[in-house]
């Protein structure tokens, strides 16, 4: 079993928030031992226990107090299917102090429901397929651009196994996430947005081109973006600007977080992924931004993200603001051998962010440095900017 980076509590209720198959319920039942009279585990895709609870919340208490003596650890998969239980959940840690491990693949539900999130009484952690980090020596850069990083995708030898998992994934998520939650009234707008939002993954979100490709309106791309997010497939990557209201004008880039199931809900899977092409840098940006996310926080760094782009065009991907305006620069390309093309962004924009820290991060595995930018394999950047 390969370790995570992730460090939940074993002092305080927490909730694992996480996209289907990132592996939440392996993890929670190695640090838990569910079979011992100190946890109560329930696992709301249970259906015999979904629908009990789900008409009676109230039961819990009932399903709790029938354990002697009282278990320590109360742990619930699949939360989101019924917000109502969180009422049950706040009562009973306030008045029993017994502790709760909550997962979910969905905030939207909860969020939608205006469930009680238990105001501070249990953190909330995120799950996401495996970093670099995790995958260590077995780390494939081909396999993890061409078929991602989620847990069941490392278990497979055969590339027509991976792409009948990937494929297989996406249409689950459209029938549980989607359907099974009411997240959208019809889903063929939503199939249709799906696939043409996979397609502009990396780029700036423009919702009326995407509505026109769709055949929607672009009110109905902005929700379903927001839907994308709040299930945990993807994340907003916000313009950057000193002016709230200035990056709120704005339109934000988005990024699948995978590759793998991003080239599967784009039709791609059956296409051999070919470095120096286009594609192949889309996805090297795609998974480079999405372990900066992932490390974010697994290492709870609490940086601020953004990119900036120029009205002429320039570009920087990535602006990481550590807090008491320490400002860090980001460029990534997919080369082996970078020239001054790559990093004149860097160069010429970076002059306006006084005392910035500059990197170039490819797949040049010498480490050097010109003009004030660090240039450097992609794994020992990261390394390097989180200080691990």
């Amino acid at each position: 079993m390969i370790n995570r980076a992730i460090k939940l509590p074993k002092s305080h209720s927490f909730f694992l928030f996480g996209a289907r198959a990132t592996g939440k319920s392996t993890l929670i039942k190695s640090l838990f031992d569910i079979n011992s009279i100190s946890c109560l585990y329930l696992d709301l895709l249970d259906p015999g226990i979904e629908r009990r609870l789900a008409t009676h919340p109230e039961q819990l208490i009932e399903m709790i107090e029938a354990i002697k003596p009282t278990p320590d650890w109360v742990i619930i998969d699949e939360v989101q299917k019924i917000p109502k239980l969180l009422d049950v959940v706040h009562k009973v840690i306030f008045e029993k102090k017994i502790k709760f491990a909550l997962t979910g693949s969905s905030a939207r539900k909860l969020k939608r429901d205006s469930a009680n999130l238990l105001a501070g009484r249990a953190f909330s952690f995120y799950l996401f397929p495996f970093t670099f980090l995790e995958i260590g020596n077995q780390f494939d850069l081909h396999k993890a651009l061409s078929y991602g990083s989620l847990p069941s995708v490392l278990q497979f030898s055969k590339i027509q196994d991976l792409k009948r998992y990937l494929l297989s994934y996406v249409q689950t998520y459209i029938k549980e996430e989607i359907l099974v939650e009411q997240l959208v009234r019809n889903i063929d707008p939503f199939r249709s947005f799906l696939e043409v939002a996979a397609q502009s993954n990396t780029e700036i979100i423009n919702y009326t081109s995407l509505a026109k490709e769709a055949g929607i309106n672009a009110k109905s791309v902005e929700r379903y973006f927001s839907i994308l997010a709040d299930t945990l497939l993807g994340y907003f990557l916000e313009p950057y600007s000193k002016s709230v209201r200035e990056r709120q004008k704005r339109s934000p880039k988005f990024y699948f977080f995978d590759c793998g199931v991003v080239r599967a809900i784009s039709q791609e899977i059956n296409q051999e992924l070919l470095p120096s092409t286009f594609e192949y840098g889309k996805l090297f940006e795609q998974m480079v931004i999405c372990e900066f996310f992932r490390l974010n926080q697994y290492y709870e760094k609490n940086w601020k993200f953004s990119y900036l782009r120029t009205g002429a065009g320039v570009e920087i991907d990535l602006i990481i603001e550590k807090g008491r305006k320490k400002i860090v620069l980001v460029e990534i390309k997919s080369a082996a051998r970078v020239h001054s093309d790559h990093y004149s962004s860097l160069v010429g924009l970076g002059s306006s962010f006084k005392d910035a820290t500059k990197y170039l991060l490819c797949l040049e595995k010498i480490p050097r440095e010109v003009d004030g930018i660090r240039i450097l394999e992609w794994r020992e950047g990261l390394r390097e900017i989180f200080e691990l």
